[in-house]
């Protein structure tokens, strides 16, 4: 299942890449708040992940 919840974790981080990009690929600057916010946005997908899966570590340990 945390295989499950990593790879959607990346796929969703790429995602936000993805649509970023596409709105700045044609600029020649990019504001340090709209890259800020490209990779708070980033950060906070993959922390959420990272949480489901220490999560689920540990109900899976106190299970057993």
């Amino acid at each position: 299942m945390s295989e499950t919840l990593e790879n959607e974790a990346i796929a969703q981080a790429l995602q936000i890449i993805d649509r970023h990009l596409s709105t700045l690929n044609n600029r020649e600057l990019v504001s340090t708040s709209e890259v800020s916010d490209l990779l708070l946005d980033m950060r906070s997908v993959l922390a959420a992940a990272e949480l489901e899966i220490e999560l689920e570590r540990t109900t899976a340990s106190a299970a057993n």
